[in-house]
């Protein structure tokens, strides 16, 4: 089928669909563009974005032309950006902003004033007179908040340090949009003419904004949630809840201010709220949705034939842009003393331009400062590099070393000796060598984790670094001389590895395992280790006969159904050693009758 014959198609289902009374069509369409490619996407392991992006361009007027103006869209589709600053508001308490005031306003404001002089430079290379050159490199220099938002996100980094810090950089950036529309509107012809009074009204309008928004959420949000929580309608507290956001949104654009600061802020002042959760609770299924569909219009968005007239030009600008970018954004996380792992990160991430430049642009147009076709190619430079962000942060993740471990205070195994071998030195071997040094038996402890083997020195253990599944470590750690060694990693793979290892080369010795379920049990059973335990078995019947306690069991009754239980596992497990981790079904205590096959090993575990 022809672009054109899908766009034909696509308007006569409309048109058919419209005689019906509400057109479905535009919406079934946008729902199945993206259930069809993010999970794609993703499982070709190139993010959730680029899927949304493509999906975007696919059904756009540069695609099938199932859609004709993705501007609507986007204009929608940007309260899935408010949304997300609201929930990342509330997760910001006023306490812990104010702790990032330095990193906002140094580290923010002299990344966005670094970048701006570098990429203005671009402009002016390529011979464009300084205002155009501003106008094109501060545009790109707005990073784009619901990228980095989402990636941040997806590499679950929001509430790491070096996450903060890129939160800090682009809640600086939402504010510094005003100051920059206040001077493109200076730089236009005739600009200067603006009077004082103008630009101290305008910056008065956007203070009173904020004064209003902040008292409004002081004394007024809270004392409204609670009324409404006692009404207990759940559809009031959701209508509530998207209020706050978009009224929120709607005071600060009324004051010329980010639509994005306002959500934000409006998310500040409930952080302390009790109704904080159910706030996020509420929220968070529209944030999605609406940030899928700001991603899709971005897609739409994208100008083939715009691109294909200036190819040259925009390839140029694209690389430009972000190369010098992303050497400013380095340089200044360097000079703030990141470390340079972050720092590359950290431009990677923000190496685009952001929605916020559409903004500027188009204000740049409205005053003469560009015309309409420099917006059109500015606005496909944007586009492009928001395209190309998740494909960066994969090469990023596959070309980058992994961090080395720190070994700062930290000994690595070298001819020891004891009776006992622990390997592995998380929540369940500091448990398994308490009844073990409880005996003044002598121990001796390996870990890969320097940062756990660091923090068991504060309690009173010294825990050398290992890897228990290299021979050469075990060998060094002292097995083949110890009387037993106890495997307690916290990887299944692992463990089973090393019980092999163990069982080739030092047979002789005794090896006791920690096991993540049955099947895991079984493999280790089969490698020759001595005992097992499932790491939850002893905890979860101990839970279980406490729970008959509160049931009023008597204690000679509560001992014969645990013993009972113990029993009958046992029972299973040496049936499920020949016969399949299916085999003794029998055995288990089942609140429905046993048809066909469990859903997957593992089950009863």
């Amino acid at each position: 089928m022809t672009t054109e014959a899908a766009s034909q198609a696509a308007s006569h289902a409309a048109e058919a669909a419209s005689h019906g009374g509400f057109n479905l069509v535009p919406i079934v369409v946008l729902l199945g563009a993206a259930v069809i490619a993010v999970p794609l996407f993703k499982r070709l392991g190139l993010g959730s974005v680029l899927g949304y992006l493509a999906a975007g361009l696919a059904i756009g007027p540069f695609g099938l032309g199932l859609f004709s103006d993705p501007q609507s869209i986007l204009h929608v589709a940007e309260l899935g950006v408010v949304m997300f600053l609201f929930i990342i508001g509330l997760e910001m308490q006023p306490s812990r902003l104010w702790s990032m005031r330095g990193e906002i306003f140094g580290l923010g404001l002299l990344q966005v004033a670094v970048c701006i002089g570098l990429l203005t430079c671009v402009g002016l290379a390529l011979g464009y007179p300084v205002p155009q050159s501003f106008v094109a490199g501060t545009g790109f220099v707005l990073t784009s908040t619901a990228i980095v938002m989402q990636m941040l996100e997806e590499r679950r980094a929001l509430g790491l340090p070096k996450g903060r810090r890129i939160v800090a950089i682009l809640l600086l950036e939402d504010l510094a949009i005003v100051p920059l529309l206040a001077l493109v509107a200076f730089l236009a012809p005739g600009g200067e003419d603006a009077t004082l009074a103008d630009r101290l009204t305008g910056v008065a309008i956007g203070l009173a904004s904020i004064t209003g928004l902040v008292l409004a959420g002081r004394y007024l949000l809270d004392p409204l949630f609670r009324l409404l929580g006692k009404a207990k309608a759940r559809e009031v507290m959701t209508a509530a809840a998207l209020f706050v956001v978009l009224g929120a949104a709607l005071a600060m654009q009324l004051g010329g201010l980010s639509m994005a600061m306002g959500a934000f802020l409006a998310g500040v002042l409930l952080s302390e709220s009790t109704f904080r959760h159910q706030l996020e609770a509420d929220v968070e299924p529209f944030r999605g949705i609406l940030l899928g569909l700001f991603f899709l219009g971005v897609g739409m968005s994208l100008d083939l034939s715009v691109i294909a007239a200036n190819w040259r030009l925009i390839a140029l600008a694209v690389v430009a842009y972000m190369v010098l970018k992303m050497l400013g954004i380095y340089a200044v996380a360097r000079l703030f003393r990141a470390s340079s792992r972050e720092a590359v990160e950290r431009a990677v991430l923000m190496a685009q331009g952001g929605e916020f430049a559409f903004v500027l642009y188009a204000a740049a147009t409205a005053v003469g400062i560009i015309d309409a076709e420099a917006n059109a190619i500015l606005t496909a430079t944007i586009i492009v590099s928001m395209a190309l962000t998740p494909l960066m942060i994969i090469l990023h993740d596959r070309l980058m070393p992994r961090p080395a471990p720190s070994m700062e205070g930290v000994e690595a195994a070298e001819n020891l000796s004891a009776s006992i071998l622990l390997i592995g030195f998380g929540r369940f071997g500091q448990i398994v060598s308490q009844p073990l040094l409880g005996n003044s038996c002598s121990i001796s402890i390996i870990e890969t984790d320097t940062d756990a083997i660091r923090n068991a020195q504060d309690f009173g253990f010294k825990v050398y670094y290992g890897d228990g599944a290299r021979l050469d470590i075990l060998h060094a750690a002292g097995a083949g001389e110890a009387r037993l060694v106890v495997i307690a990693v916290n990887d299944r793979e692992a463990s089973l590895k090393i019980a092999e290892l163990i069982k080739a080369e030092f047979p002789l010795v005794p090896v006791l395992a920690r096991s993540f379920d049955r099947e895991h049990a079984i493999e280790l059973i089969n490698a020759g280790v001595e005992w097992q335990i499932r790491e939850t078995f002893e905890s979860a019947l101990a839970l279980g006969e406490k729970a008959l306690e509160l049931l009023n069991v008597d204690e000679e009754e509560r001992e014969r159904v645990v013993e009972d239980i113990r029993r009958r596992d046992s029972d299973r497990l040496a049936i499920e050693i020949t016969d399949g981790i299916y085999a003794g079904r029998e055995l288990i205590h089942g609140n429905a009758p046993v048809k066909g096959t469990p859903a997957g090993p593992g089950a009863a575990s």
